[in-house]
Order: structure tokens, then C-alpha cells, then sequence
């Protein structure tokens, strides 16, 4: 299952910048698909057909999209997925909770890093939201996946164990905002 949405960023220089963005919700994963000033219907089928390619490449197929009733998502977006076999489901009307997946990804993007910065240009907020969304797909532990990243090929250390303080390496991310640590080898 996948979800999308829409959030906006807010730049210094008084521009509103609109992030398209699909989550699959069993693994967590996060694609962002595109960052404009004026989202029209046309580029939203764009960014979808392009995610539509990298989709194929699942060893396991969507089956269902989730998306608000938003006047982007067009009936040409809705036919690239329908294409591919996947289904459509629109969540009700003023039902904020229908997309809590996606809805829980923007707040956790804010408080982790958007709230901790300023955005100048679009440039800027594509290089910060690539090297975050990295860092949540790659390495950021997920409680619902066992405190394991969303593309994590291997177990999380157990939680009883203790590794010596020379055994650990830390990784800054964002100029220093996030730090990763993991064991040297």
C-alpha cells in the first residue's frame, strides 16, 4: 500500500514551495517525487508516471494508492496507477486521520529538520530534503519495524548488548543536525 500528499515549505525570502511525496506503508520507505512553486495537474501526472517506473522494479506489486481529494491529483493521475493495477482509494472529506502515514511522515520531516533550518530557495530545500529522506529510509530506526530502518538489510544491534564507545562511529548529516552512529568494522 502507498500513500501521497502534498506539504508545503515557507523559504526566508516570503515563497511557498509544495513537496510531493509517497510513502509505502508497510516498509516505510519515502520517495520524493518533486519540490514547484505552482503545482498544476499536468506536472502532478508527471511525477507520478516517473514514480511509476521505479515502482515496476518491486519484487512485491501496490495493490492500493491512497490520496486526498485535492484538485492536483487529476483523473490522468489516478489512470498512471490504474495502469500499473494498482487502486485508488480517496479519503473521505474532512478526514484528516484517513492519511495518518503520510500525514505522520510531514510532521516527523518538520520537527527533524525543516523546523531547524531556513529554507532559501528551492535548491536548497531539494539538496536538505534528499539527504533527510536518505537518512529516513536508510538508517533512521522505525518503532513499527523493530527499531530497523526502512532499507535496512540487516538486524538492529539487541538492546541488551553494549558496545564499546571505540566501537562506534558517528556521522554527521545536514551540517551536524543529524548524527548517525554505527559500529566500525
Amino acid at each position: 500500500m502507498l500513500a501521497c500528499d502534498f506539504f508545503t515549505v515557507d523559504t526566508v525570502l516570503l515563497r511557498r514551495l509544495y513537496v510531493l511525496f509517497f510513502i509505502e506503508i508497510d516498509t516505510r520507505r519515502v520517495y520524493m517525487t518533486g519540490i514547484i512553486a505552482n503545482p498544476v495537474g499536468e506536472w502532478v501526472v508527471q511525477q507520478a508516471r516517473n514514480l511509476s517506473f521505479v515502482l515496476a522494479k518491486r519484487a512485491r506489486p501496490i495493490r492500493f494508492l491512497i490520496r486526498d481529494r485535492d484538485t492536483k491529483f487529476t483523473s490522468s493521475f489516478d489512470e498512471v496507477f490504474r495502469a500499473g493495477g494498482i487502486r485508488i482509494i480517496r479519503t473521505s472529506v474532512r478526514a484528516p486521520r484517513a492519511n495518518a502515514f503520510a500525514k505522520r511522515f510531514v510532521g516527523t520531516v518538520r520537527r527533524e529538520c525543516l523546523d531547524r533550518m531556513l529554507i532559501f530557495h528551492r535548491r536548497q530545500l531539494d539538496v536538505v530534503l534528499n539527504e533527510f529522506i536518505e537518512h529516513y529510509n536508510s538508517h533512521r530506526p522505525h518503532r513499527s519495524l523493530g527499531q530497523t530502518p526502512p532499507l535496512s538489510m540487516t538486524s538492529a544491534v539487541p538492546s541488551n548488548s553494549r558496545p564499546d564507545a571505540k566501537q562506534l562511529r558517528r556521522t554527521d548529516k545536514l551540517g551536524g543536525l543529524i548524527h548517525e552512529y554505527e559500529l566500525a568494522a
